[in-house]
């Protein structure tokens, strides 16, 4: 069997040694005679294993004791009605910062729930960039401050973290969540879907300062109140128990590679070796502003986009796959998630200069 290099945005590549180690158990987790996804969400083997992924996603993010940890289901779209269901707690507007694609989801979505104040927009450059924070107008009476922290179609992503004074921070970090440290103290809410860096898609996860559970809208369906949620452990109704499984394993994995500071250095030596190139010639380009380039999410263009279909012919015939970019910006984009391995990406620099070579 030979593996590609699979450059998704999701859902991504996971671990090899996690899927190894998966198929190992499917019929027989640990001599209980049954798959995990056969096993009661009640009984002791998947308590266990439930107990034990938030216990290492904890310790990976540093995640302080005020704050709970929800393993939900609905992805992050779901999230984006959600929050404000949650978060409004009387009050009738939100903040919203607009830097892309996602953020575009979340404003249209919260307008069925609030009165939404686009406090800044990067629309005038293409969402090329996060705006300045000196430009942002934020309303110090919303009920909160909605960024999305990596925008994984325009690759765009915040290297620093936004000062909202009392005003909770809430953040979709779905596609960069586990990438490198993060202080959570700094967030009132965040939310993560699992098919980039976690785990297989139909995991979500939340984590939420206590304070601002309860006060839910009243016509919040009791599955989506963070509260009921949280005072049950995230078994109000069945958890995604499969994805949350896979999850654990990552976060071993994780935990086996040395943490979120030795992925950051991982990340950053993938990244630097693809911008690195992009930016040596014409051939390529990448319109993301130097400052705001995302570690996770690659976007590049070629210079004759009549060679996008051989471009992409030639990588899958080397087995670099899952390169087109999103239909809504056309292009490449080479996801390249804490699963991707540096030989990866060397292959694909690799492939990009002889194409190049041979096109110019």
């Amino acid at each position: 069997m030979t593996r590609v290099f699979n450059f998704s945005a999701g859902p991504a590549a996971l671990p090899e040694s996690v899927l190894r180690q998966a198929a190992d158990e499917m019929l027989d987790w640990k001599g209980s005679g049954m798959s995990v996804m056969e096993m009661s969400h009640r009984g002791k083997e998947y308590m266990a294993i439930h107990a034990q992924a938030e216990a290492d996603f904890r310790e990976l993010l540093a995640i302080p004791a005020n704050y709970k940890v929800l393993f939900l289901q609905g992805g992050g779209l779901a999230q984006n009605a959600i929050v404000p269901m949650n978060l409004l707690r009387g009050k009738t507007s939100a903040d919203f910062v607009n830097t892309g694609e996602w953020m575009k989801k979340s404003i249209k979505e919260a307008q069925h729930f609030c009165k939404v104040n686009v406090a800044a927009t990067a629309e005038a450059s293409n969402f090329t960039c996060v705006p300045k924070q000196s430009t942002w107008k934020l309303d110090p009476d919303a009920a909160y401050v909605h960024i999305c922290t990596n925008e994984t179609i325009g690759g765009v992503e915040y290297h620093w973290v936004p000062d909202t004074g009392k005003v909770p921070l809430v953040a979709d970090m779905s596609s960069h969540i586990l990438s490198r440290p993060i202080d959570v103290s700094q967030y009132g809410l965040i939310y993560a879907g699992a098919q980039k860096n976690i785990g297989p898609a139909g995991l979500t996860i939340v984590i939420v300062r206590e304070d601002l559970l309860g006060n839910a809208m009243p016509i919040t369906p009791a599955v989506f109140d963070y509260h009921q949620q949280a005072d049950n452990d995230s078994m109000y109704n069945t958890p995604p128990t499969y994805a949350v499984y896979i999850a654990g394993l990552v976060f071993q994995w994780l935990k086996a590679q040395g943490g979120l500071k030795a992925m950051e250095v991982h990340n950053r030596t993938k990244a630097a070796l693809l911008y690195g190139y992009l930016d040596s010639g014409s051939f390529y380009s990448n319109p993301v502003a130097k400052e705001d380039r995302s570690l996770m999410n690659v976007p590049f263009k070629l210079k004759n986009e009549s060679l996008d279909e051989a471009f992409l012919k030639g990588a899958q015939a080397l087995k670099l796959m899952q390169l087109k970019g999103h239909r809504s910006v056309g292009g490449m984009r080479a996801s390249i998630y804490n699963a991707m391995p540096v030989e990866g990406v060397k292959a694909l620099v690799e492939y990009m200069k002889e194409f190049a070579s041979q096109h110019a």
